[in-house]
């Protein structure tokens, strides 16, 4: 049975192949699902699909983030589908990466009122209004602490 590649192109078979190609619609997955080795590895059967490999296994583990001022705080992530390993599923679990993903949200819309907002711009040019802007504004966090 001949096999294709990317173009059509004829793929040889190696006849001393000890193992041969997961099939296209297959889907190997291999990883450490446990924070510590198992004592005496064991095989389980019956696994038969990702969310039972999950329910089996409960992987987490522990981590340590570090803030910009040096302080260390530790979070414990749970992995329940294949979607708790991306972004947005590591980031709903951590209240550190929600707090610096809201910074990197409110950086970004500093950044574009800089570039489209011409009156900031000229103010924050000139030295004399930049300082009266400084001035407002921490007048308007006083005010706001305040309140």
């Amino acid at each position: 049975m001949s096999m294709y590649g990317i173009g059509g192109t004829e793929v040889k078979q190696d006849a001393s192949e000890a193992f041969s190609d997961i099939d296209q619609n297959r889907t190997l997955l291999v990883e450490k699902l446990t924070s510590e080795a198992p004592i005496k590895p064991e095989f389980i059967a019956g696994l038969t699909n990702i969310d039972a490999v999950f329910e089996n296994f409960n992987p987490e583990v522990d981590i340590e983030f570090t803030d910009s001022e040096g302080a260390s705080k530790e979070e414990v992530l749970r992995f329940q589908n294949l979607g708790d390993f991306g972004i947005k599923g590591i980031t709903a679990q951590s209240d550190f990466l929600k707090d610096l993903t809201a910074q990197k949200e409110q950086n970004h819309k500093m950044i574009k009122q800089l570039k489209t907002n011409k009156l900031l711009r000229q103010a924050i040019e000139n030295e004399e209004s930049r300082i009266a802007l400084i001035n407002a504004m921490n007048a308007l966090i006083k005010e706001l602490n305040e309140g």
